[in-house]
């Protein structure tokens, strides 16, 4: 808008703000890579297993294959001997099925030969006299032994698209022979400060003597978007001017998504909602009732070909900033990089002090979580709240959510957490 006509806040609910933001998403095209560069991914692809795993009946202990028939009764007072007829280490094979009253020393992981239905693990057994071994329980009698495709079988569907691969996932990938997966490429993510007032951090003395702020919020959300999986772009600091602003998002007219600090208010000063306007911007939503960083705004600009370019507006205060990322834009690249798992990162957790809020708005606020002894984490504020002290965000454990309409948890109360990976 122009000619110093007011904008119309929306006052979104975050629920509504976060659906509006995910309808405007579209999932980025696959690309196959190396198992190794995988961790972290979203598979764009199912995965089915094409070997059973394990693939021989094997050993889940040092011991020794035994037939059940021949252990049963063993004990101490008692002792069964029998014929060790061969060694078999793990990587090796036995040679040939063992019969009655014959033994197999056989390691971990090892295949077990035919014949034996119990490996008897080497604490229950004494060396005998010449090449047998005395049995001195019979409680491993048809135990021990892992069947074949105890884990996997042949033909099974593993994991499906839209899974995040974890350490787990790459083992089981790696064990049924995966060498490359096929995920969703990373968002690529345009950050823009803008800011008469702001200095890159390798200009810190021009900070030091007073005459500029470090822009400590285009590190810190390179560093939320590498942590929600995306790959950061910095686009630099604009001036308080509009061609300023134009000229850099410019520059990131090819990236998956455009996020800019600051400047995105109603004051004579914010520059950046009119600049977007001059290069085709189409507001969303301008406001979102959540605390802190409710001078948030979404919306998308016109590319080459058609398509639109996602833009979030957030505050320039670095609470605001990392908060409003977490909340709204990592949603986002969830959906950008195909992830369709429910959302684990909010926890139950026991509020351990009291905790004033605004009933108009939710509230995010930064805490600690200590054990507690009914197994509810116990919530603890980091320390003073305002918008501006980005240190209450690095000693955060989790945002403790207080919901629209209430205005105070008291200690003891159970709420809702956010967990900040």
């Amino acid at each position: 808008m122009r000619d110093g006509a007011a904008r119309v806040a929306d006052w979104l609910s975050v629920e509504t703000a976060v659906e509006c933001i995910v309808n405007h998403m579209k999932r980025l095209p696959a690309e196959g890579v190396p198992l190794r560069h995988a961790p972290g991914r979203i598979l764009s692809e199912d995965i089915t297993a094409e070997i059973d795993h394990p693939p021989w009946p094997n050993s889940a202990m040092d011991g020794f294959a035994v037939r059940a028939e021949d252990v049963r009764g063993a004990s101490r007072e008692r002792p069964v001997p029998l014929r060790v007829i061969e060694v078999v280490p793990a990587g090796g094979f036995p040679s040939r099925p063992i019969g009655p009253r014959e033994a197999i020393r056989i390691m971990t992981g090892a295949p077990v030969p035919d014949g034996a239905d119990g490996v008897v693990r080497i604490e229950h057994t004494q060396p005998g006299t010449g090449d047998t071994v005395r049995i001195m329980s019979d409680m491993d009698a048809g135990r021990n032994i892992r069947p074949r495709g105890e884990d996997v079988r042949a033909g099974e569907r593993l994991f499906e698209a839209g899974r995040r691969l974890r350490p787990g996932e790459i083992g089981v990938l790696a064990s049924v022979g995966r060498t490359t997966v096929q995920v969703h490429r990373r968002a690529r993510v345009a950050l823009l400060a803008t800011g008469n007032e702001l200095v890159d951090v390798e200009h810190f003395e021009e900070a030091r003597s007073g005459r500029r702020i470090v822009n400590s919020n285009s590190h810190a959300l390179a560093a939320a978007v590498r942590f929600a999986g995306g790959e950061p772009i910095d686009l630099g600091i604009a001036r308080d001017d509009p061609a300023h602003v134009r000229a850099l998002a410019g520059r990131g007219m090819d990236a998956d998504a455009l996020v800019t600090t600051a400047g995105a208010s109603v004051g004579d000063h914010d520059v950046v909602k009119d600049a977007l306007e001059d290069l085709g911007f189409d507001l969303a939503f301008w406001r979102v009732t959540m605390r802190p960083g409710s001078p948030v705004s979404f919306g998308t600009l016109p590319r080459p070909g058609g398509s639109r370019l996602p833009v979030f507006g957030l505050p320039g205060n670095p609470v605001s900033a990392l908060v409003t990322f977490e909340i709204l834009v990592h949603p986002a690249l969830d959906t950008m990089h195909g992830m369709t798992r429910p959302d684990t990162r909010n926890i139950r957790v026991r509020v351990a002090e009291p905790m004033k809020s605004t009933p108009s708005l939710t509230h995010y606020l930064r805490v600690t979580l200590e054990p507690a002894d009914d197994g509810l984490p116990l919530a603890r504020l980091t320390g003073g709240q305002g918008s501006g002290m980005l240190t209450s965000m690095a000693r955060a454990d989790a945002l403790l959510i207080v919901p629209l309409g209430v205005s105070a948890l008291e200690a003891g109360e159970i709420a809702d957490a956010r967990l900040l990976l």
